[in-house]
């Protein structure tokens, strides 16, 4: 979320609850860098369910919406298989059989 949303989603609140929330200097200066952490769709969703079922202001954390992680682990897994399916299928027996060839010497080390 940009700092206009982040404003838009605490002039919001304010317009649904205007008794009770009151967007001052410093409720900007601590919730503005919270929400540009969160995505601005998800937030005013749960914002727009929250305010037909609550008669007072939520917190941040009730109505807070992060965008998906990247996984950084499954891409590096994506990449190696991209890499794996441009070895030669001869690499690829040589090091199984190299492979069994240690774990059989090991074996028989034990």
């Amino acid at each position: 979320m940009n700092q206009g949303q982040a404003v838009e989603v605490l002039e919001t609140i304010h317009e649904l609850y205007p008794r009770n929330f009151d967007v001052t200097d410093k409720k900007m200066e601590l919730f503005i860098p919270q929400l540009k952490k969160m995505d601005y769709k998800g937030v005013m969703r749960k914002l727009s369910d929250f305010a037909t079922k609550h008669p007072y202001p939520p917190t941040l954390a009730e109505i807070a919406v992060y965008p998906p992680q990247k996984n950084e682990a499954l891409e590096k897994m994506r990449r190696w298989e991209e890499e794996a399916k441009q070895v030669p299928e001869e690499t690829k027996q040589a090091f199984r059989k190299k492979l069994n060839q240690l774990i059989e010497a090991k074996q028989h080390d034990s």
